[in-house]
């Protein structure tokens, strides 16, 4: 459902035939507040129709139309020359979209301004898109604020997120030239500027029909942006949290988190951070005497690779989190950066409601970073005789001695005689590794539990693979949401709501299987 206000999204529409277009205008139309219509995306045989036929897609639809017509190096579909487009833009386009989105070679065209249709600056978006980063845009803009165009986008690619920095500076200096702006960072590490562009100061921003309809990398759905981020309801003051990690796009923390702040009316965003640097993302946009953002930054989970390495950004960290050797929570607290783990309690309470008490009981750890330092922790303060198999012998060794475990080597495993066997490794995380698996069926035969910290999907291939060998099982949802009811006690000293984390949850654990 749309809520009336400042907050535009705008639904591209980018299909090869009229029909195709004119059905995705019809349903963009019920989630958005402006729709781009990508004539450049049409073949080329249907655009003439198009026109020869003096209709236009724009007349269908409801909402105010923005007019792309896009050459492929700006991320347009087809091979289009600056004579062509200046033909396109001065005889045959239509009259009656909102907007035109007019690329910065042809904006500063003299011919736009010498003959043919008069151009009406207040309605064009001066735009440039940059596939390969963010280098030299200080100049592109400058040369941007050169044309009469009131409307300025810049959409860059980045795998860095701290370039998001460079976004929300662009926006702030445009509002100083009293020029309206869209600035996107493009890739997995720029969804923060989708989100909270709008609030601050962002003309609009882009949201895909669907999930398989984005028109540039790490776009978003318009109904993400309105139900899983709520983006009517972000504002400066709105508090941010968010996960970080390497990579992040696959989490479902974002729909468990922002259902509990809506759940408790609590004014939180939680959103995804992919992070490579976890040293520069603390320092440069995290951390509240260093930090280059201005931004109500509330707290943050902390997931694979970075549980480890982020202890050296922090100021204090909780007695617990500095034993195991792993922090998988921050907090803000005045102007310092607070570590605590709510991984290992998470993890040992389904493996105590099912089996009960651990003592004596064998159990292999799969794994040798963060995960498994919090489940080889717990365990062996419950009594349990633990031994640690990885792929780093020096890791597994190291981690072993600190908790008076045994270490031995993962080629060629034997789980045969184990109680419980962990999976606290990233293997069969959807995605690039979903196929994989650090144990096989043969190997977990003679075990008599399997259990996967990961959680998505809910039944990987290491559950697979134990079910295959006869093991009970258990998944990584429980320790999931038991860890992330822990982490909003702490960001807002409220009581979590459970019910509320775990059905959003598997809603959308299963909304990934068909997508």
């Amino acid at each position: 459902m749309k809520v009336s206000n400042s907050v535009r999204i705008c639904v591209p529409v980018c299909e090869q035939s009229l029909g195709a277009a004119e059905r995705a205008i019809a349903a963009a139309a019920e989630i958005g507040d402006l729709i781009e219509v990508r004539l450049d995306c049409l073949d080329p045989l249907q655009l003439g129709e198009h026109f020869k036929n003096g209709e236009h897609l724009f007349d269908t639809s409801p909402l105010p139309a923005i007019l792309t017509f896009r050459p492929a190096d700006q991320g347009g579909l087809r091979q289009l020359d600056t004579k062509s487009r200046l033909f396109f833009w001065l005889f045959n386009r239509p009259a009656s979209p909102a907007f035109l989105d007019i690329e910065l070679d042809l904006a500063l065209n003299p011919s736009l301004f010498d003959y043919g249709k008069k151009v009406d600056w207040s309605r064009v978006i001066c735009s440039h898109h940059d596939f390969v980063g963010a280098n030299d845009l200080d100049r592109i803009y400058e040369r941007m604020i050169q044309t009469p165009a009131r409307i300025l986008k810049i959409a860059f690619q980045t795998d860095d997120i701290t370039d998001c920095i460079k976004a929300f500076r662009w926006l702030e200096r445009g509002r100083a030239d009293n020029r309206e702006m869209i600035v996107i960072a493009m890739g997995n590490a720029g969804i923060t500027t989708r989100v909270l562009g709008p609030s601050r100061g962002a003309f609009l921003t882009y949201g895909a029909l669907d999930s398989d309809k984005a028109t540039a990398p790490g776009q978003i759905t318009a109904t993400d942006l309105r139900s899983l981020y709520r983006i009517e309801r972000i504002s400066s003051q709105t508090k941010v949290t968010g996960v970080a990690g390497a990579p992040v796009r696959h989490s479902i923390s974002p729909y468990i988190h922002n259902a509990a702040f809506e759940s408790k009316q609590f004014d939180g965003v939680y959103l995804p951070f992919e992070v490579h640097d976890v040293s520069s993302f603390i320092k440069r946009m995290i951390h509240p005497r260093t930090r280059e953002l201005d931004w109500n930054f509330l707290g943050l989970s902390v997931t694979s690779p970075h549980k480890t390495s982020i202890m050296d950004c922090l100021d204090w960290i909780d007695p617990v989190a500095l034993e195991i050797g792993a922090v998988n929570t921050v907090l803000v607290r005045g102007d310092q950066l607070h570590g605590l783990n709510t991984d290992a309690n998470a993890l040992i309470a389904p493996i105590i409601n099912r089996t009960g008490d651990v003592r004596g009981r064998r159990c292999a750890v799969i794994g040798a970073g963060g995960a498994a330092n919090a489940a080889t922790w717990v365990l062996s303060q419950k009594g349990a005789e633990v031994t640690i198999f990885a792929r780093d012998d020096d890791k597994a060794s190291a981690l072993a001695r600190r908790f008076k475990a045994t270490a031995k080597p993962l080629k060629a495993a034997s789980y045969d005689g184990f109680d419980i066997v962990i999976n606290a490794t990233p293997l069969g995380t959807a995605g690039a590794r979903e196929s994989e698996t650090p144990a096989t069926a043969a190997q977990l035969r003679g075990a008599r539990l399997a259990y996967d910290i990961v959680y998505n999907p809910m039944e990987t291939r290491f559950l697979r693979e134990a079910q295959e060998a006869g093991c009970e099982l258990i998944g990584g949802l429980e320790m999931l949401v038991s860890q992330a009811m822990e982490q909003f006690r702490i960001w807002t000293e409220g009581d979590a709501p459970e019910e509320v984390m775990r059905e959003a949850a598997v809603r959308a654990l299963r909304l990934r299987q068909f997508e």
